[in-house]
């Protein structure tokens, strides 16, 4: 699911800078398109590694459970989202800033899951990475900027 979220926001991203016109904006997320790539193959790379050590298969099968319900009601996409009908800057960054936070959240859970301390240090640098990003798009924000969306 991890690998998804990040291949999922960097195609997003990518799509988005493909249709604009301010070239702050777009270097913004083509930044943010080529760390989720990043993130992308770190998951990639780890998928075999990361493994929820079992102890006892009844608390695994509650913990999946549980984790599952947590999950409930979060797409964790922006598939659903209908880009041509965001019409200013502002509405689309807020959809990514909601994305972002989503994603975090995602994480945040995943590290009750986590048993290696390499691997968790990992995942914390990457949520602080995917942080940066809500920073970044929220001073875009309040940059008031009055632009809108399919400048070119």
């Amino acid at each position: 699911m991890a690998i998804m979220l990040e291949k999922n926001g960097e195609a997003t991203y990518r799509g988005a800078a493909g249709n604009l016109s301010d070239q702050a904006l777009v270097s913004m997320l083509e930044w943010m398109a080529d760390e989720e790539v990043k993130h992308a193959e770190w998951f990639s790379r780890r998928q075999q590694e990361i493994a929820f050590e079992s102890l006892n298969p009844v608390a695994d099968a509650m913990g999946r459970e549980m984790f599952e319900d947590l999950l409930n009601g979060r797409s964790f996409s922006l598939d659903d989202v209908d880009f041509a009908r965001i019409d200013h800057i502002g509405a689309m960054i807020e959809t990514f800033i909601e994305f972002e936070k989503d994603t975090i959240l995602f994480y945040q859970m995943l590290e009750a899951f986590l048993q290696d301390e390499q691997t968790l240090q990992a995942l914390k640098k990457i949520i602080a990475e995917e942080e940066r990003h809500i920073e970044s798009l929220q001073a875009y924000i309040s940059e008031d900027r009055t632009i809108e969306a399919g400048g070119h």
